[in-house]
């Protein structure tokens, strides 16, 4: 899943639950619309946990505009060792996560189409986007 700063979700893709979050980078990319302002001088950020810390995928995020901020594997650990009271920080996506499993037809998969769950985590997606916006109160 993509989301902007605030975990609104912009993009996501599905596949079984025994894939890669690498794997799916790139087909959650291309289902991305472009949100940026006009003109080319703003630049995109993508935030990535240690799970994307292969050498192709700075190459591809770039491709598609992002600038990648990849944690590196061991990067935590030495932090905790290092900075005294130091806590992990939480991903956005992490909560955008969080925030979809509190829809309990989400929650577990019950669809057998992956047509009917892709439109439910859409709605999901919408309802969040709206709460976010301060449409639905």
């Amino acid at each position: 899943m993509l989301t902007d700063g605030g975990g609104v979700p912009l993009a996501l893709s599905v596949d079984g639950a025994n894939r890669h979050d690498k794997r799916l980078l790139e087909a959650t990319l291309a289902n991305r619309e472009k949100l940026a302002p006009e003109g080319d001088d703003v630049e995109q950020n993508l935030c990535l946990d240690k799970a994307f810390d292969y050498p192709d995928v700075p190459e591809l995020v770039e491709h598609y505009g992002y600038t990648a901020h990849i944690r590196s594997r061991g990067e935590e650990t030495s932090e905790k060792k290092t900075i005294p009271g130091y806590r992990a920080r939480r991903w956005v996506v992490e909560r955008t996560h969080s925030w979809l499993n509190r829809f309990r037809r989400l929650l577990i998969r019950w669809e057998k189409k992956k047509d009917n769950y892709v439109a439910m985590l859409h709605l999901a997606c919408a309802f969040i986007s709206f709460r976010a916006a301060g449409v639905l109160g």
